[in-house]
C-alpha cells in the first residue's frame, strides 16, 4: 500500500545538475520527515540529505553541502534533491525513505518506515 517512487536520475557531466524527485503512492508525505540515501557499488550506503515535516530543519552530509539542497512540495506530494556541481563521486543509486522523526533520519538510526525501493540511478562521467 506505501510505496516511495524515486525518479530524475540519469547520466550527467561533472559539474551538471540534476533533480531528483520523490513522490508517494497512497499517503501524504508532509506528515514525514524525508531523507535521501545513496550508494555506489561496492560502497556502503551513505546519508545524503534530510527534511523536516515542518521544512523547519534539513541536514546535509559534509560530502554535499552548498552543492546539494532538498525541498518539498506537499500540494505536490513530493520531496526533490537538487544537485549542483556534480562530482563523478555523486555516483550512485538515490533512494528516499520515510521517519517519524527528523532526528531519526540525521542520526541514522533504527527508525526507516520503507523498505530500499528501486531507487533512481545517478551517473556523474565525463
Amino acid at each position: 500500500q506505501v510505496q516511495l517512487v524515486e525518479s530524475g536520475g540519469g547520466l550527467v557531466q561533472p559539474g551538471g545538475s540534476l533533480r531528483l524527485s520523490c513522490s508517494a503512492s497512497g499517503l501524504p508525505l508532509g506528515y514525514y520527515a524525508i531523507g535521501w540515501f545513496r550508494q555506489a557499488p561496492g560502497k556502503e550506503r551513505e546519508g545524503v540529505s534530510c527534511i523536516s515535516r515542518g521544512d523547519q530543519n534539513t541536514y546535509y552530509a559534509h560530502s554535499v553541502k552548498g552543492r546539494f539542497t532538498i525541498s518539498r512540495d506537499n500540494a505536490k506530494n513530493t520531496v526533490y534533491l537538487q544537485m549542483n556541481s556534480l562530482k563523478p563521486e555523486d555516483t550512485g543509486l538515490y533512494y528516499c525513505t520515510r521517519y517519524s522523526l527528523f532526528n531519526q533520519c540525521v542520526s541514522g538510526s533504527s527508525g526507516a518506515l520503507d523498505a530500499w525501493g528501486q531507487g533512481t540511478l545517478v551517473t556523474v562521467s565525463s
